[in-house]
């Protein structure tokens, strides 16, 4: 395996860095990863060993994540819009593919509308679209948990949080997902001063909505079966809102899709970038309505979401 390299780069004095994992780049363009909650630029060991056989492997810890400067300013998107930009010139390279999961998504999401030009082929998982009154009482009482130094309980409230718990539902190892979530989130919030203050921006951030559609970048959004964080009928509805967008669900699973199947979606990640069909991946759901394999109509629109609020779980990013 080559050896990886680490580089530090700045965004509006703040301090982040990107690691590049080098491959052969002999099937498609490099592909930068962007994650949500707890996964920083080595959150992503199946994704780098799927497609680190093909091409170059980026992750990287943005801005308010990992080894990053704290992010304190207002316009959160934006910056780390640049931030992910900044990455993309520094690697010297035309176009990426682009790997956004939960948090991650809706910034990959957005450098795509910005920078079409540079973005190869777009995936992406579990995307925030809106965040219900439900979701945001939550929210406050995370915040109340992690104020009065309750870590134990604020981690397990997290996770139950981001996973489905309906014994009826089947998720693939939905035991150890939600061990795994518990405990990284008390290990990452005992350790990071600002993490507080990201909860309170969650709460406090309004997120803008992701409207007006995508256009020239193919795009595959998927989503956990039974994931009750960004249900799959809206995840339908926003990948039917971008041209060339197709829409997908992985079987047996929830929002934690990235930890159950860690190495299904490695696979579903290679095939769509290197332009393999998905056809015959054994933990694809077909789709009810005939259209086949993760097909999302094409210019539709996004369901109301009455009792929601325009936005995005913002706690995910830390």
């Amino acid at each position: 395996m080559p050896e990886e390299i680490v580089r530090t780069l700045t965004v509006d004095g703040l301090s982040y860095s990107y690691r590049l994992v080098p491959g052969p780049r002999t099937r498609t363009d490099p592909v930068l990863v962007l994650g949500g909650a707890l996964q920083g630029m080595y959150g992503w060991p199946q994704i780098e060993d799927r497609l680190g056989s093909v091409t170059d492997v980026i992750t990287a810890d943005l801005p308010g994540t990992g080894s990053a400067d704290p992010l304190a300013a207002h316009d959160a998107l934006p910056l780390l819009c640049r931030a992910t930009e900044r990455i993309i010139d520094d690697l010297g390279v035309d176009r990426v593919n682009l790997f956004g999961y939960s948090f991650g998504a809706v910034i990959a999401y957005l450098c795509a509308q910005r920078r079409p030009r540079l973005v190869s082929r777009l995936v992406l998982g579990g995307v925030p679209t809106s965040l219900s009154d439900a979701q945001y009482a939550r929210l406050q009482e995370l915040s109340e948990e992690l104020e009065a130094g309750r870590l134990h309980e604020f981690a397990a409230l997290f996770a139950e949080s981001m996973l489905c718990r309906d014994p009826a539902l089947p998720v693939l190892h939905r035991h150890l997902a939600y061990r795994y979530v518990k405990r990284a989130v008390y290990q990452t919030y005992s350790r990071t001063p600002h993490a507080q203050a990201s909860l309170e921006r969650a709460l406090s951030t309004a997120v803008p909505s992701l409207e007006g559609g995508l256009d020239g970048v193919p795009t595959l959004v998927f989503s956990g079966e039974h994931d009750n964080l960004t249900p799959v009928d809206e995840q339908r509805a926003f990948a039917s809102t971008i041209e060339h967008g197709t829409f997908l669900q992985v079987r047996d699973s929830d929002h934690w899709v990235v930890l159950e199947r860690a190495h299904d979606v490695a696979d579903l990640a290679l095939r769509y970038f290197t332009g393999r069909s998905l056809k015959d991946a054994p933990y694809v759901l077909p789709e009810k309505n005939g259209t086949g394999y993760g097909t999302a109509a094409q210019n539709g629109v996004l369901p109301e979401q009455s009792a929601s609020r325009a936005g995005i779980v913002g706690v995910a990013s830390r």
